[in-house]
């Protein structure tokens, strides 16, 4: 059973056919993509089917002679810029440069011979097609060995992009050399025993081939190009998303730097006003326990383990932003008998704190403070004796009330006692004591905290 081959009036429909498909196929990714590759390779298809699917057309001999002369340079040129594309020459520019010229010097040789087609008929003359043939031999020697000489850089290169190409161009150069060894061996038989030759013997069927196998090579190259291109973007924003993490991460590292140093200058600054305590006071201690000794050594013992205590609380009060209130209130009794050592029946307190109350936290040393503002700024006399009240109420305030009988000389204020009180309430982000005075009670009005005792630090009053 003998293969039947279509005629190469069948297979020339065939080859214009498929390569209408391609050209379609990139013009449409130019419309999609914009990208000046696709419009040149659409040109560059189009150059072909114009070279062998002219013949069809009913053109003028003029017009026909255009087609089969000036297409050729505008050709070189055209594979030129996709030799550019498909292998990157930024790194070798003398031969980017000599691309450049050639490309040219291309263009300039299609001037005269539109003129001479076109213009006059001169195309017809016998100078004129020796002029052509030398132009046609310049071109394609130059244009290849300049593309075989690039290739041969590349070999070093693992650069598939380009191997598409190189593979497409060897297929166009084995074409074009098959075809003209057959054309050789049958010319002297006369062109029109050429043009009869079957398949797949025909000159122009073995070069169409070729041709077929470059574009298909090149087709493949862009495609490839284009999904290079995609995983390169991908990677770009992936890129870009990690470094916008990154970015992220920092902020938050440094937002939480911030928020630590802003925390670390809090609490020094809490300590800083826990450790303002009236120095007078131990100066005053020491002055009544000296004088307890002589007088009355067992009070004045008891006075001594009254002062420990206080003082143990004092030095350990700076460790903790917050204290519990049972705590505190161990700490202001110890305070309070050092006081009535001193000043006698002349002090009075009533301590009435809920046992609901008990565990709620407050600033440590905020009893003191309250205490000591009431005896600084206030007589305290046998006949008129200064009554200090503690208290909470039943939404857990705690209250801190004296009556007022200022002393008949003013006291100095440092502005210790009750701004330090409110700038620690401050500082912990909670709402100030209230401060007023009514019926001849001052009164002190502060909010206990109910939240976790995370930053409590229960202080030892043995």
């Amino acid at each position: 059973m003998h293969l039947i081959l279509p005629t190469y009036d069948q297979w020339i429909l065939l080859f214009v056919g498929g390569t209408m498909v391609i050209m379609a196929a990139n013009l449409i990714q130019w419309v999609i993509r914009r990208e000046r590759v696709y419009a040149l390779y659409s040109l560059y298809i189009f150059l072909w089917v114009i070279a062998f699917g002219g013949d069809a057309l009913a053109l003028e001999p003029a017009i026909m002679a255009f087609v089969r002369t000036v297409p050729f340079y505008v050709f070189s040129v055209l594979y030129l810029e996709l030799a550019l594309t498909f292998m990157n020459l930024t790194s070798y520019p003398r031969l980017l440069r000599w691309y450049r010229i050639m490309q040219v010097t291309w263009l300039l040789f299609a001037l005269p011979e539109t003129y001479f087609n076109l213009f006059s008929s001169l195309w017809q003359t016998g100078w004129h097609a020796i002029v052509l043939d030398i132009e046609r031999g310049i071109v394609l020697v130059l244009t290849n060995l300049t593309i075989l000489y690039t290739f041969i850089m590349y070999l070093k290169r693992t650069d598939v992009l380009a191997r598409f190409f190189f593979v497409g161009t060897v297929a166009l150069w084995l074409g074009e050399i098959f075809s003209t060894v057959v054309l050789n061996q049958y010319i002297d038989q006369g062109i029109e025993v050429v043009v009869r030759l079957p398949l797949p013997r025909h000159p122009a069927f073995i070069m169409q081939v070729g041709i077929l196998l470059d574009l298909i090579c090149v087709s493949l190259g862009l495609s490839y190009r284009q999904r290079q291109q995609a995983l390169q973007q991908i990677m770009a924003e992936q890129t870009l998303i990690r470094e916008r993490e990154q970015y992220l991460r920092r902020q938050l590292e440094a937002d939480l730097t911030v928020q630590q140093l802003k925390q670390q200058f809090t609490e020094a600054q809490m300590r800083a006003l826990q450790s303002q305590v009236n120095p007078h006071f131990l100066f005053n201690s020491l002055n009544t326990l000296s004088a307890l000794i002589d007088e009355n050594p067992q009070q004045a013992t008891d006075y001594v383990d009254e002062l420990s205590s206080v003082y143990r609380y004092l030095l350990r009060a700076g460790d903790s932003e917050l204290t519990s209130l049972s705590v505190e209130l161990n700490f202001i009794r110890s305070y309070l008998h050092l006081l009535k050592t001193r000043y006698g029946q002349s002090i009075c307190t009533e301590i009435a704190v809920a046992d609901t109350f008990q565990d709620a936290l407050l600033p440590p040393l905020t009893l003191q403070l309250l205490v000591e503002n009431a005896v600084k700024h206030n007589r305290a006399l046998l006949e008129e004796p200064l009554t200090i009240r503690i208290g909470t109420t039943e939404v857990g305030h705690l209250v801190v009330e004296n009556n007022i009988q200022r002393r008949a000389v003013r006291v100095e204020s440092n502005g210790v006692g009750l701004s330090n009180i409110t700038d620690k309430y401050r500082l912990l982000n909670h709402p100030t004591p209230r401060i007023e005075e009514a019926n001849g009670w001052f009164r002190v009005t502060l909010p206990l905290l109910l939240t976790s005792p995370a930053t409590v630090q229960e202080v030892d009053m043995e």
